[in-house]
């Protein structure tokens, strides 16, 4: 089993008096690591919030009842909570009313958990984002060497860890994954009616990775209206399938600044959107692959790292680009990548060296990527 980032983490915050809420998209493994760190433990008490009589004792809860229910337990999993009506009010009157216990709940899609706990819980929780699995992880659980043989391979079929540790059927996985699975808790929480104009647009945006993109001219292909668009992409986001790279203005009147990119956090769900497994070799969108794999493992990276960055791409009307800025500690820092080796001698457009001449300009390339993603 892949140890993940997150475990050290949750041990260091048990115990601490806050509850721990662990977000992130379905099948990413949060589930897993709780049972392999606490599945031995008699004191802890598992309830998983897609069952109806569990759904049932939080529509009416009480301190009192809930502390008949946990008796002497001193760990309570909660799992899928998103799926419990004011799961924050609920959630607050455990951490107020019984501090004994100490709460952990998972959700895969923050746009329940993060609106409904965030005021109730305020200066209550620890909140954690989990992933698919990360070259980092991947790399501690075999070697260097042997994670970037595979960075092909993944490049096509991602880093979800069923997909992983499945390899004989990891189209079928992904596919299953890609066509409603995800997608669960958007459908029913949100009340949409139309499903099928969900999965297009995540195909029209799967189809544009790398490139900026248009609400506008989405709404066009999907034959839904800008607003709608926007809807979407936001709890496309919040449920952790895609998030957006905004663009960089500071200097020059030409550079765009309303303008977003939009990338997924895992490349095997973007390829099964649009149905295309093909060897990466033979693939006309392995550059836009390498973007998208790159910046989202630095993001990953970032986030379990607790690294205050801010990130963007810069791009000007007359088409001058540079993949990706990252601000930390007031130290602006440029990247563009290659998927090709051969490209490496790569330098920034002369109109953004004129603008920000004292910017670390680096180029990525499938040789160097363990420098830009460890």
């Amino acid at each position: 089993m892949v140890e993940r980032i997150l475990e050290e983490k949750i041990r260091q915050m048990t115990g601490k008096g806050k509850a721990i809420i662990i977000l992130g998209a379905r099948q990413v493994g949060k589930t897993t690591v709780l049972k392999n760190m606490f599945s031995k433990n008699d004191s802890v008490m598992w309830l998983c919030a897609d069952e109806p009589d569990i759904l049932e004792l939080f529509n009416n809860a009480t301190s009192t009842r809930l502390k008949s229910v946990f008796r002497s337990k001193k760990i309570v999993i909660i799992d899928e909570a998103q799926r419990i009506n004011d799961v924050g009010i609920k959630l607050k009157l455990i951490t107020d009313q019984i501090p004994e216990i100490q709460l952990i709940a998972t959700g895969s899609s923050s746009f329940e958990i993060a609106n409904r706990t965030n005021e109730p819980l305020t200066g209550r929780k620890w909140e954690l984002k989990m992933f698919p699995l990360s070259f980092s992880e991947m790399v501690s659980h075999t070697s260097l060497l042997e994670e970037k043989r595979m960075l092909r391979h993944r490049l096509v079929f991602g880093y979800y860890p069923e997909v992983v540790s499945k390899p004989e059927i990891e189209s079928n996985l992904l596919k299953i994954l890609s066509d409603s699975y995800l997608y669960k808790d958007i459908f029913t929480l949100e009340s949409i009616h139309k499903p099928e104009k969900i999965v297009k647009l995540l195909q029209a945006i799967a189809y544009q990775v790398g490139s900026e993109v248009s609400y506008n001219e989405l709404a066009q292909l999907c034959s839904i209206d800008s607003k709608t668009v926007e809807k979407y992409i936001s709890l496309l986001e919040q449920a952790y399938i895609i998030f957006r790279l905004p663009s960089y203005n500071k200097n020059l009147r030409n550079e765009l600044k309303n303008s977003r990119k939009i990338f997924f956090w895992d490349c095997g769900i973007r390829n099964a959107v649009i149905r295309n497994f093909t060897e990466i070799e033979n693939r006309t969108d392995a550059g836009a692959l390498f973007e998208n794999f790159a910046i989202s493992e630095r993001i990953k990276n970032n986030i379990y790292a607790s690294r205050d960055v801010t990130h963007w791409f810069w791009r000007t009307t007359t088409s001058q680009e540079v993949d990706y800025l990252e601000l930390e500690a007031n130290k602006l820092s440029a990247f563009e990548f290659k998927f090709n080796p051969k490209k490496s001698k790569i330098y920034a457009p002369l109109s953004f060296r004129n603008a920000y001449p004292n910017v670390n300009f680096v180029t990525i390339t499938s040789e160097n990527i363990e420098d830009f993603i460890l």
